[in-house]
């Protein structure tokens, strides 16, 4: 069996604004969702910026007994899932029961009810760790959790490759509904990092930029020669995925097809990647290999793009051996530079990017590129109307793991 998989819903939660239409505009208007981290917590850390998720109110989508007992990114991933659902006319799940999957992926989980959990053990002993952390504090809950809420048989469990989670989630569903274990699988991607430990813990590494106090918003820099790290950011993004003859039956129009997935790890390095970014571009060719195209089919690449020195050469380096010649005439987004780095969801986040691009003819730009290191490419920097029929989605992680999505617009499907 080997069936065409198409995207029937989208959904999102993001600094960028609380469902796909205002992350979209915001993003391709080129505004940032850094902000200072004012808080009392943050005020001794070295890096007090980052992406938060203004303005959500859990009451809107959960009863609020069940709101207490979850983490923030535990909301965010229900609502962005209600959102792809309800898109994908799916509220009421139309499909097998037993063949109807969920995959939750993140690079962290719920670390915050760990740390909750830690505290109250050392203030108040054993009896006053919280029973919920068994249920609800691993990073597979949120699949246990909706599949409950939408009643999916199928497969549900936690995804967690660092910053290629969602994308790899992706790219097993995929592979689920396309060889026939699956008819739909609803993929979320999750992360709240936005916390003392972890944000010291990265900038002990030196991964995230530093000195932007005074303005955050232009402290997310993908291929600046300024760039100084990452901007670390917190939401989540849902896609539902459908075997294309199971969404023609019931009458759901296809968003996209979600075409081929690559994957691989560069086996060098506990943070660093790859330098000549060989891992990354197996990654890249495989995608292209599974969809059946060949590099001239790409019309952009939306770069995974952190910001990091190391990275985004890296991240070019594939580039450059993947596409060869051609790559000079893709144009190339690095949307990171908007939202910040979503960590294990931005995989997700980004293959919304790369939806709307199909269903609109419109990349959005990367924003604070005012001294491009890398001169042989055609990095987008102004919103561009442009013909996009494939879109190549890189995601790639601490470790060395690397996710590769092509995505290409669904037959028929009007601009």
């Amino acid at each position: 069996m080997n069936r065409h998989v198409v995207v029937t819903g989208l959904g999102a939660i993001t600094p960028s604004g609380l469902d796909v239409p205002a992350l979209w505009d915001s993003v391709v208007h080129g505004r940032s969702a850094i902000t200072a981290l004012d808080a009392p917590e943050f005020a001794d850390l070295p890096v007090r910026i980052g992406g938060q998720v203004r303005g959500f109110d859990a009451a809107s989508v959960l009863e609020p007994s069940l709101a207490r007992r979850l983490s923030p990114l535990q909301h965010w991933a229900v609502a962005a899932a209600d959102q792809a659902m309800a898109q994908a006319g799916a509220t009421a799940p139309p499909w097998d029961a037993s063949r109807f999957g969920v995959l939750a992926a993140t690079g962290s989980g719920p670390i915050d009810a760990m740390q909750q959990a830690t505290r109250a053990l050392d203030a108040k002993g054993p009896r006053g760790v919280p029973l919920t952390l068994v249920v609800y504090g691993a990073p597979d809950a949120a699949a246990a959790l909706l599949s409950q809420r939408y009643g999916a048989q199928g497969p549900a469990h936690g995804i967690t490759a660092t910053c290629a989670s969602s994308a790899i989630g992706l790219g097993d569903a995929l592979r689920r509904i396309r060889h026939g274990y699956a008819d739909a699988v609803l993929v979320v991607g999750m992360e709240d990092c936005l916390n003392p430990v972890n944000l010291a813990s990265n900038a002990n590494l030196r991964a995230l930029a530093s000195g932007y106090e005074s303005d955050p918003a232009s402290a997310s820099r993908p291929f600046d020669r300024a760039r100084r790290g990452f901007v670390m950011a917190q939401g989540a993004a849902a896609i539902l995925l459908e075997a294309a003859e199971i969404a023609d039956a019931r009458g759901a129009a296809p968003l996209a097809e979600l075409a081929g997935f690559g994957e691989s790890s560069d086996a060098h390095h506990p943070t660093a990647p790859e330098p000549q970014g060989r891992g990354a571009a197996l990654a890249i060719t495989t995608a292209l290999a599974d969809a059946g195209i060949s590099v001239a089919d790409i019309d952009h690449v939306n770069a995974h793009g952190t910001g990091t020195p190391a990275g985004d050469r890296a991240e070019l380096q594939a580039l450059r051996s993947a596409l060869g010649e051609h790559l000079p005439g893709i144009p190339i987004t690095a949307t990171k530079s908007s939202t910040g780095h979503l960590l294990g969801a931005s995989g997700a986040v980004e293959a919304v990017f790369a939806v709307q691009s199909l269903l609109t003819g419109i990349l959005p730009p990367t924003i604070n590129l005012d001294d491009p290191e890398f001169g042989d490419v055609d990095i987008v920097t102004d919103a561009r109307a442009h013909p996009v029929e494939t879109v190549l989605s890189n995601s790639f992680g601490f470790g060395g793991h690397n996710g590769a999505l092509v995505l290409r617009r669904a037959e028929g499907a009007d601009r």
